[in-house]
């Protein structure tokens, strides 16, 4: 099996994600810029994750990407399927025509498989949880951003005075004075 970077990037990405969970929706543009992966490749993989459920969009100011389910409910094999990773070790894709054309598997074919099986397994038991935790105990600092307002939260200490006419007609009036 070979790892691409569509799967390397999704768990990165997920695990960024679930780092920040508690802090509302991350943005991709911020995932983008910590993880040094292109946006829009992120784009496109967080559109997988979404159609599978994984992560949930929130549209808008303030709005990004969060969990689609808990991160002890999301595994990296979960991750890695929904991306279209493919697992498999075989030279047939798991068809049994490794030979080529009708000759049949390969000798090594019940080797491969049996690896399919167990990376599955072993892929199946790692929760995003876990690899978050693991985080977590090597030192890794997230910053606290403060939510961007669309208004400011401060009130206004001296309001302000408009002298100026508010309409045609006030100008008129104030010109004919």
């Amino acid at each position: 099996m070979r790892l691409t970077t569509k799967g390397r990037f999704a768990v990165t990405a997920m695990i960024d994600l679930a780092l920040r969970e508690n802090a509302g929706p991350v943005a991709l543009a911020a995932i983008s810029q910590r993880q040094q992966i292109s946006l829009s490749y992120l784009e496109q993989l967080f559109g997988k994750l979404r159609r599978h459920q994984l992560v949930e969009s929130t549209r808008g100011p303030g709005g990004g990407y969060s969990l689609g389910r808990r991160s002890d409910e999301i595994t990296v094999a979960d991750i890695i399927l929904a991306v279209d990773e493919p697992i498999d070790a075989t030279g047939c894709g798991g068809k049994g025509n490794c030979m080529g054309g009708d000759s049949g598997r390969c000798i090594t074919h019940d080797l491969w498989t049996s690896l399919n099986t167990k990376m599955i397994e072993y892929l199946d038991s790692v929760t995003l949880r876990k690899l978050v935790d693991d985080q977590l105990a090597k030192g890794v600092a997230i910053e606290e951003v403060p939510l961007k307002r669309a208004i400011s939260a401060a009130p206004v200490l001296k309001p302000i005075r408009v002298t100026a006419p508010n309409s045609v007609f006030a100008l008129g009036n104030s010109l004919s004075k």
